[in-house]
């Protein structure tokens, strides 16, 4: 049953996914300590079965050394990724806060392991039992029991403000336009990279047709950036970025990665390389692979390509989510044909190739960067695991780029207050993948947790708004 309306207001919480229920859940505990309970609505455009976001079909690595702790260079990495261009504060309260979310959403009944990360090592990561549906499922029964109100079906169209103070959140469900009384608003409604003319305006033409990476992600068209950027909010982030990944493209599954890649070569239909597939860690890599995939490889395919040593890496398996098999023969010319690529060029390609893979075979460790270098005459180069494709059967894998998120969003502070000119909009606060902060490259295993923390934040920073009325 929802929390009836008080003099302390009402609270619109827009989206279902990780930052949403963080907000609306922690705004009902924050109120609910003050002793002053607000009513807390939630709304999501999905239906109840498809609610949830990215975070409903995530594994939700979190990039912690543990649920109690952060790396020390955590900051510094963060700024790093972003190429100097993230803002110091907004990381330093996510490394901040990140420890007391864990434990947060521990209490209610969330575990944590360390999982092992595909094949290759980077940073640590901790991550939910039972990854992103089971978070999901955990907090909306908190939710509910808390006295949020979730309205499903209903999306978003625009925010209304009296005396520039937030007054109301207009909707729409099946076909009917009301205002829902609103003091403060969070967004949490993700990115646009489910809405096909953004995508085109700010990524470029084609970008329409990239693959999604999962069912949650269609719902995210932009809908609360729109509303926002209408009252004059500020922009952040990379707004030509976005997090896009390698999947398999005979896939029906959600997230089918195959990474891979670093251990063969990639081709073109023309049987050609394009980039250097030892150029970093699987995580360094792969946006910029999947990227150039979509927009620069003939039929915006590719082909990685190995040969049976694949099955003799321990724990292989770990960097492959697609369910389907492989294609495989006993040639390359055979494979090529199964596949659609020239067998002139990915024989001549190969050959070259093999012919560089100068270094000792015994010295290739899939884990980390192994310095097996292919001769310098190579080019693109192959800076790392640069062993000859020699033993059939030859193995390929299709690969299309697929998007997760996109980078261009709201500016916010380190209080999840929505800026404009610079300045906070009273009662307006954003979370998650809304929010910019991101440029360049995406930091690996934030996503999920940046938009815990910062939902916690806006939450409570709403409740806080709400009782100083």
């Amino acid at each position: 049953m929802g929390v009836t309306a008080t003099k302390s207001g009402n609270l619109v919480v827009v989206g279902h996914g990780a930052a949403g229920l963080a907000a609306a859940l922690t705004a009902a505990e924050t109120a609910r300590g003050s002793g002053r309970p607000v009513a807390v609505t939630l709304v999501e455009k999905a239906a109840p079965e498809d609610a949830g976001g990215n975070t409903r079909w995530s594994p939700s690595n979190m990039r912690m050394a543990g649920p109690d702790r952060v790396e020390p260079t955590f900051v510094q990495d963060m700024l790093a990724a972003t190429q100097g261009r993230g803002e110091e504060s907004y990381f330093a309260r996510l490394a901040a806060d990140a420890p007391a979310t864990a434990k947060w959403l521990q209490s209610y009944g969330i575990e944590f392991i360390q999982p092992p990360y595909y094949l290759s090592k980077g940073p640590p990561r901790i991550q939910p039992v039972g990854g992103g549906a089971n978070l999901i499922k955990a907090l909306t029964q908190a939710s509910i029991k808390a006295g949020v109100t979730f309205r499903y079906g209903c999306s978003a169209r625009e925010i209304i403000t009296k005396d520039d103070r937030i007054a109301g959140l207009v909707v729409e469900q099946a076909g009917r336009r009301e205002t829902l009384p609103a003091d403060a608003i969070v967004l949490a409604c993700g990115g646009f990279q489910g809405n096909a003319p953004m995508m085109r305006t700010h990524l470029g033409d084609g970008s329409e047709t990239m693959r999604l990476i999962s069912p949650g992600t269609r719902f995210n068209t932009g809908d609360g950036i729109d509303m926002a950027l209408r009252l004059g909010a500020d922009k952040s982030g990379d707004w030509n970025g976005m997090h896009c990944e390698p999947v398999d493209a005979r896939s029906k599954n959600s997230a089918p990665v195959v990474l891979v890649y670093p251990y063969g070569i990639v081709v073109d239909r023309n049987g050609r390389r394009f980039f250097d597939e030892g150029g970093g860690l699987m995580h360094e890599t792969w946006e910029w692979l999947a990227r150039n995939i979509h927009f620069k490889t003939p039929g915006s395919i590719a082909y990685s390509i190995l040969d049976s040593r694949l099955l003799d890496i321990t724990d292989y398996q770990r960097a492959i989510r697609s369910e389907v098999a492989p294609v495989q023969a006993d040639t390359l010319v055979e494979l090529a044909e199964l596949i659609g690529v020239d067998a002139d060029g990915l024989t001549a390609t190969v050959a070259t190739y093999n012919a560089a893979c100068v270094g000792d075979p015994k010295t290739f460790d899939a884990t980390l960067k192994d310095g097996l270098a292919a001769a310098k005459t190579l080019q693109p180069p192959k800076s790392n695991w640069a062993r000859a494709i020699k033993m059939p059967p030859f193995i390929a894998y299709p690969l299309v780029g697929a998007v997760a998120y996109t980078f261009g969003g709201l500016a916010t502070d380190a209080r999840a207050r929505v800026l404009r000119e610079g300045f906070a909009i009273p009662g307006l606060f954003a979370a998650g993948e809304i929010t910019g902060h991101f440029y360049a490259t995406a930091p690996n295993a934030v996503s999920v947790l940046r938009a815990f923390v910062f939902g916690r934040i806006a939450g409570h920073e709403a409740a806080l708004h709400l009782a100083a009325k």
